[in-house]
């Protein structure tokens, strides 16, 4: 039967083709391989719940009122009623209480908003755990980034449209941040907000970033995300048949599509189920936001709540100069550090190429383990997110657990500087454990459960050989080898990158291969052949092109 629908696509096409050459560039897209790993469906996951956000995004546009007029409170809503407040926040309860099937849509966007980023933060997780930003995809990986923060600009944006209580306690925190950049933070201040807060214009201002700029250029970039895709080819794991030459995977038809297809029915479907069942952000029981109060309990949204606990955690330090208030207590935590964080995110593929020095291509997987230095740096990294947005909510902790707000404060200082420290250490001992442990799997195979007798009477665990599927994923891995310094002096830039390459990949653990096997490894794990060269694999896709 599958023969059969593909032969009826492909007849179309070819008929197609007679009349429209685009119809060649069509039949090769059907042709090519998609990765099978469940891994690699994250990056799908967050497609597709952008696809919900837009459409449900676009029913909303056609209730929502952003303007900050005031008006009274006349709805079926009786705790409200009578009570001044925006249009905003009059257009968002008309939403979920008269508009017929308002609030499933809003939670359905709210929820579909939340997966979204997630899956954009996991899909990166694993990109950057399995070396997938290597050359020849640094640029995916910095287009790829940048989806992530407009994605966190567009959250927010959304977040802060309803007006609420707790939403308009977000606007005054991004107030204050902006206010706190030396020189031009007044200025930037009163240009956004078009005077002192909270103004008359920010929130239709940040309603068409919301609805159209942030959309457009994320639309662009994911375009140009999956042009890359397509373009680069995919990685894959080391498996027999799969080397560094090759895209190996299932056919983009039928199989891919089939699979595809209902992955985004069931991310629809348990989004609505989510929307219908899970109440989230109930903005009529925070009430109409105003700028003297504030919400018991605030907590942002979880993708910026480790903006909220470096707010926190940091010492109320400033400093006076020239008449001018350095607040160092917004300044470093919400502007610096957030500045730094992605900036070294950004130019993390470039930093790992050159302390390699290493310039080829790479369409293999790394396993994590392998690459101790990079993995114990994800999850510092990752403790050091966890700590701050477990201290954005020190004050519920507190309550909740009768404990002192200062010293759980205190608490949390000193994790957030021991923490990552502490995880870099203990991953990457973990990591070269498990290197030790399948070089012991070489070498010995797996325990079978027997108990043998040797000739001298003594008893031992029975091993059984690894298949060679298992010897092949084991041993066929690319890990750069510290780079040796030449004779002579050395300027500091090059001795700098010496010691951070034998940092970086100078624990290592050797897995037990001879000669033969070694040449066959370096065979399989050898850069991509130029296009006119016969490819290593016969029946696979040609790997990625590289500049």
């Amino acid at each position: 039967m599958k023969e059969k629908v593909r032969e009826a696509a492909l007849t179309g096409f070819v008929a197609l083709d007679r009349r429209l050459p685009a119809a060649e560039a069509a039949k090769a897209l059907l042709r090519k391989a998609f990765p099978d790993h469940w891994s690699f469906l994250l990056g799908e996951l967050a497609l597709y719940s952008f696809a919900v956000l837009v459409l449900t995004g676009s029913y909303l546009t056609l209730f929502f009122d952003p303007g900050m007029t005031q008006g009274v409170y006349a709805g079926p809503y009786e705790p409200l009623r009578g009570l001044r407040m925006s249009q905003a926040y009059l257009s968002t309860l008309d939403l979920s209480f008269e508009v017929r099937g308002g609030l499933l849509i809003r939670q359905v966007h709210h929820w579909a908003a939340l997966v979204f980023v997630a899956a954009i933060a996991v899909h990166m997780l694993r990109v950057f755990f399995t070396g997938a930003f290597r050359r020849p995809r640094e640029v995916n990986w910095i287009v790829g980034l940048t989806l992530f923060v407009l994605a966190l600009l567009e959250g927010f944006a959304g977040y802060s449209l309803p007006d609420d209580l707790l939403s308009g306690t977000g606007m005054r925190t991004a107030n204050t941040i902006v206010m706190s950049i030396p020189v031009v933070g007044t200025y930037l201040s009163s240009f956004v907000w078009r005077g002192p807060f909270p103004g008359h214009v920010i929130l239709p201002r940040l309603y068409v970033v919301h609805v159209l700029f942030v959309p457009g250029v994320l639309i662009a970039l994911i375009t140009a995300h999956l042009i890359l895709v397509v373009y680069l080819k995919h990685t894959h794991w080391a498996e027999r048949g799969r080397t560094n030459r090759n895209a190996v995977g299932m056919p983009m038809f039928p199989q891919f599509v089939t699979k595809s297809t209902g992955l985004f029915l069931m991310i629809f479907g348990l989004l609505t189920a989510l929307g219908g069942l899970a109440q989230v952000n109930p903005v009529w029981a925070y009430g109409p936001y105003r700028a003297d109060q504030v919400a018991t309990d605030a907590q942002p949204d979880w993708y910026v709540g480790f903006l909220e606990g470096a707010l926190r955690v940091m010492p109320p330090w400033e400093t006076v100069l020239w008449g001018h208030t350095f607040m160092w207590n917004v300044l470093i935590p919400a502007v610096i550090l957030p500045g730094l964080l992605f900036t070294g995110l950004y130019l993390y593929p470039f930093l790992e190429k050159w302390i390699a020095g290493d310039r080829s291509e790479h369409h293999l997987a790394d396993r994590p383990r392998n690459q101790a230095a990079r993995t114990a740096l994800g999850v510092a990294g990752i403790v050091f997110y966890a700590v701050l947005l477990a201290a954005g909510g020190n004050d519920v902790i507190a309550f909740s657990f009768r404990v002192s707000v200062n010293t759980l404060t205190w608490i949390f200082r000193v994790a957030v500087v021991l923490g990552p420290v502490l995880a870099f250490w203990v991953t990457r001992r973990i990591c070269l454990a498990l290197q030790a442990h399948d070089r012991r799997l070489l070498a010995e195979g797996h325990e079978s459960g027997n108990v043998e007798q040797d000739v001298q009477g003594g008893l031992g665990e029975g091993h059984e050989a690894l298949s060679p599927g298992q010897s092949y994923r084991l041993m066929v891995r690319e890990v750069p080898r510290p780079l040796t310094a030449p004779r002579g002096e050395l300027p500091r830039r090059q001795r700098l990158r010496l010691a951070l390459s034998s940092w970086y990949y100078g624990d290592r653990v050797e897995v037990p291969v001879t000669p033969e096997q070694r040449r066959a490894i370096e065979e399989r794990t050898a850069a991509p052949v130029e296009p006119e060269e016969p490819d290593a694999a016969a029946g696979a896709e040609p790997a990625g092109r590289g500049s």
